[in-house]
């Protein structure tokens, strides 16, 4: 966890955030990169919805070769499965979703994705 703190905001922030024990401000925490976006309260659960609904609308297999290989490039380099996001990807441009997404594009239309 402390690597993952140091990674997002800095060894200086994370040192302050651990030394001080002190709460942030929203504000302060969108600034350092603790958290990506400050929403109203109000607007959360549309923004949310909205949010998840564009995850939702690309490639299931896309999503998962590219949350491993951010995952991945976050270790050691003697611990990285390189091989594995490799295969990850080899398998979205093998996927029936590659060809539908490629289809879709050509047809000016939005691509249905089924994760195969």
């Amino acid at each position: 966890g402390l690597r993952k703190l140091s990674g997002l905001v800095g060894p200086a922030m994370a040192k302050d955030i651990l030394f001080t024990a002190r709460r942030l401000q929203s504000d302060e925490a969108l600034r350092i990169g603790l958290i990506n976006r400050l929403v109203p309260t109000d607007e959360l659960e549309t923004v949310v919805r909205d949010y998840a609904g564009m995850i939702a609308e690309n490639a299931p297999l896309t999503i998962r070769a590219a949350k491993a290989a951010v995952n991945e490039g976050l270790k050691d380099p003697d611990r990285r499965d390189i091989a594995g996001v490799e295969a990850l990807v080899k398998a979205c441009f093998d996927s029936q979703d590659y060809a539908e997404g490629r289809q879709a594009f050509m047809e000016k239309r939005k691509p249905t994705f089924r994760g195969v």
